[in-house]
């Protein structure tokens, strides 16, 4: 299966999408606090195309494939850009594909609060969150914004405790957990801005 990474059923794997424009020590440092708060086997990065939220587009596919490769280098973590073989441009059709293509595997769909606080704008956000377990981490200045938000106020009932979040991924959906980190303040945008990519 050449462009798609090996899993095996029962396993549960973690999913960071993103533009990944640039990668940078924020997304190693939330990738390896996913690993461990959440019980999850291995994360995939899903660096994608392009984000329909955004306008203009990110920097060519191939160069933000190989700065976070370069950038992400853990024996659990994988780089992919899984959404290009799929075809598929929202997060929701990339999770049905995904679900389809491996069957038994625990996918987690992993984001900052800063998505949490903006998800109700995602195509499809509610079939996101009845059938894949939500992985929420916490970013400098966005903790109230997503705890009061409309995805948190409607799936209140489906939050897990703090102490649980270990079992996100074996936990049936609408399940989501969040976690406060101490978090890199570091962010793509900020470093485009300072013209370093």
């Amino acid at each position: 299966m050449r462009g798609f990474p090996v899993a095996k059923a029962g396993q549960v794997i973690g999913l960071l999408g993103g533009s990944f424009d640039p990668p940078h020590a924020g997304h190693v440092h939330i990738t390896k606090a996913a690993l461990k708060r959440f019980g999850l086997d291995h994360v995939w990065w899903l660096v994608s195309p392009g984000n329909p939220l955004k306008s203009k587009g990110p920097a060519p596919l191939q160069s933000r494939l190989k700065a976070a490769r370069a950038m992400m280098r853990h024996p659990r973590v994988t780089v992919t850009d899984i959404e290009t073989h799929l075809g598929t441009r929202y997060t929701a059709q990339t999770l049905l594909a995904l679900r389809t293509r491996y069957p038994g595997v625990r996918f987690v769909w992993l984001m900052g609060a800063d998505n949490l606080a903006q998800f109700h704008h995602w195509q499809d956000w509610r079939w996101i969150m009845d059938h894949v377990p939500v992985g929420v981490m916490a970013r400098p200045g966005d903790r109230i914004s997503a705890r009061v938000s409309k995805a948190a106020r409607v799936y209140a009932q489906s939050k897990l405790p703090k102490a649980a979040a270990h079992m996100l991924g074996r936990t049936r959906p609408p399940v989501w957990s969040f976690v406060n980190l101490p978090m890199s303040d570091q962010s793509s945008t900020a470093i485009r801005a300072r013209g370093e990519w």
